[in-house]
């Protein structure tokens, strides 16, 4: 047999590089190359379409070992086992006490608790807590930032009184007032001084932390990845060196820090991010000179994103989320939380929070994601994209440090100017279709409507006993699709929806590929699209489309026979509907001068188009 495979083998020579880029560029029949197939990135850097083992041989990360610092391979050694984590609104004790017990009993081994701080007392915990094992289930609580210190005190004499063991009980405290001060522009400042007497509340529970990054609040905001990463980082160590300027003990206190990351649709960059993040994390703990190389490991609870959820065509935020929660999952994260596929709208309910815990379930249980450490490991795809963004959080990094830290930086605004401005960046895209949304801006469902769904805001743990004015720049945090979503609802609130109909004619091929892409076009904005297979003459097409009632006539035709169709069809129908050119064709100018203003193409800005349309039907 092994001479077999020697013989095999010794018949194919390896080709080089240089073979492989002359072979791809017959291929592009002289295309460029860079345009073509190299993928620019939104994270600073480019993406070749193929690797080789020279490319990625002096990459540090191919001498990580599991388990062993930078842990860019991750935290563990035997397994990829994570935390399957739900959160639940707890303002009633036994009743989200009750819901806690089922859910544990069916695959949930990772429990947050989300309360109003007026909650917080020994006997709210009593029943909270009833009869479940703190032992066995990893606990997190999200309160008001002013009342965390009490709550870490009475959950530390909750768990003496229980007789627990202090090395078992794992979870965390959600106490994170610079997210405050970043997502609302509140003045949480005076609190900071908490942190310390938090940390020593918690310091005999090694497995339970209780200082968090909330960088997932960036990723709902729009961030892109590097952002996310890079100011995750700053975010980290502003806590980290406020401890230690405090005199907690640098080994304890960044074993209570924990990041709270959101996980994007890029599926092989998020798998990235992550390990670039722990590889990052642990170069900045090494600064502090601890004691152990395990206090440089960084706890990672991800949550699946809210920002590219939409509320048309709903289901669609399933496939996202399973996508998200996979590149996590082989990430090699501490914990992950599936947002449910209904959260834009309406308080998840049974349905889509079974749903949610079962994605998780899916992952370990069938498909075994938890058994092998690091399965993106060698990988010269996954190990380029980790080593570039981690050299691009870095620069960020670096750029806050110089701003005086993270603190100084959101007061500044800086962080909050750099976020905003990425989210106006990815609206613009998603507007003009250069950022897809697969439902909402592309291929959108043609006759659905959205019986009564309205987007669903945030909720605070606070329960309104504070009020803050802004005192910073805020982050404005809007889902991408909500735009058009926007767009879609005033359609429907009309009472009428307008009919568009395609005028197919001339080229078959091309009379095709624009009425579909119209229709595509026109029912982002809930029209109701009416494709046809094609008419001998524009009179009997213009006739046909009156027929049916359309309220806008869309030509479909090819560039060379517009010049013949345009006008007599735009004439002919005599400003009975809105006259609509599929196509940018050469003779647009003189289409113009015969008094066609209307043309739709790949170059459209797709939503302002469509709230032009809109205006010039009357709905407002």
């Amino acid at each position: 047999m092994s001479n077999c495979k020697e013989k095999l083998f010794s018949e194919f020579k390896a080709p080089t590089r240089q073979e492989w880029l002359d072979k791809i560029q017959v291929d592009l029949k002289g295309a460029d190359f860079n345009k073509r197939l190299v993928w620019r990135t939104n994270e600073g850097f480019d993406v070749p379409p193929f690797y080789r083992r020279e490319d990625v041989s002096a990459l540090d990360t191919l001498n990580a070992l599991p388990g062993e610092f930078p842990y860019v391979r991750g935290n563990k050694k035997g397994c990829n086992c994570w935390y399957v984590r739900q959160d639940i609104v707890a303002d009633d004790a036994k009743a989200a006490n009750a819901k806690a017990r089922d859910i544990i009993g069916r695959g949930v081994d990772s429990v947050g608790f989300k309360f109003p701080g007026d909650c917080v007392s020994a006997d709210f915990l009593e029943a909270l807590l009833d009869g479940i094992d703190c032992e066995a289930v990893e606990l997190n609580f999200n309160t008001c930032k002013r009342h965390t210190l009490e709550l870490a005190r009475l959950l530390a004499a909750y768990f003496d009184k229980k007789g627990c063991d202090k090395a078992k009980v794992a979870g965390s405290l959600d106490w994170d007032p610079m997210e405050k001060i970043v997502m609302k522009g509140h003045d949480t400042t005076p609190i900071l001084v908490l942190a310390p007497q938090i940390v020593d509340a918690l310091k005999d529970y090694p497995r339970f932390r209780c200082i968090s990054v909330n960088a997932v609040a960036l990723n709902n905001a729009g961030a892109y990845i590097v952002q996310e990463l890079g100011y995750a980082m700053a975010w980290g160590n502003e806590y980290l060196n406020m401890l230690v300027e405090a005199g907690v003990d640098v080994d304890l206190a960044a074993s209570k820090l924990t990041f709270n990351m959101g996980i994007s649709e890029n599926f092989f960059m998020e798998i990235a991010k992550f390990r670039a993040a722990r590889l990052l994390w642990a170069e900045i703990v090494k600064q502090y000179d601890p004691k152990s190389d395990a206090s440089c490991k960084m706890c990672v609870n991800a949550v699946t994103s809210k920002y590219n959820m939409t509320i048309f065509d709903s289901y669609v935020n399933l496939l996202r989320s399973q996508t998200e929660s996979m590149s996590a999952a082989l990430a090699g994260v501490h914990s992950i939380v599936v947002t449910p596929f209904d959260a834009a709208y309406e308080t998840p309910n049974d349905f889509s929070e079974r749903l949610a815990r079962n994605q998780q379930l899916l992952l370990k249980e069938e498909s075994h994601f938890d058994k092998v450490v690091d399965p993106a490991a060698g990988s010269y795809f996954v190990e380029e994209l980790t080593t570039s963004l981690a050299n691009e959080g870095w620069k960020i990094f670096l750029k806050v440090e110089s701003e005086g830290g993270f603190l100084e930086a959101s007061k500044k605004g800086v962080v909050q100017d750099d976020i905003n401005a990425t989210n106006a960046k990815r609206h613009e895209a998603a507007a003009k279709r250069k950022e897809f949304i697969l439902g909402t801006n592309q291929f959108p469902n043609f006759t659905e409507k959205s019986d009564g769904k309205r987007p669903l805001g945030c909720t605070c743990s606070c329960g309104g006993g504070h009020k803050h004015e802004a005192a910073f720049k805020a982050i404005e945090t809007t889902r991408l699709a909500a735009d058009y979503e926007d767009l879609r609802m005033k359609v429907e609130e009309s009472g009428k929806v307008p009919v568009a109909f395609m005028l197919t004619i001339g080229n078959l091929a091309m009379r095709q590929a624009r009425a579909q892409f119209s229709c595509n076009f026109l029912a982002c904005a809930g029209y109701k699209v009416v494709d046809n297979l094609g008419f001998k003459t524009v009179e009997e097409g213009v006739d046909a489309a009156l027929k049916a009632g359309a309220d806008i006539v869309v030509l479909c035709s090819s560039d060379d026979e517009y010049a013949e169709y345009a006008v007599p069809a735009f004439k002919y129908l005599d400003g009975r509907a809105m006259f609509v050119v599929a196509g940018a064709p050469a003779c647009m100018e003189d289409l113009k001068a015969a008094g066609i203003e209307n043309f739709i193409h790949v170059r459209c800005n797709v939503l302002e188009t469509l709230k032009e349309y809109n205006a010039k039907l009357g709905i407002k």
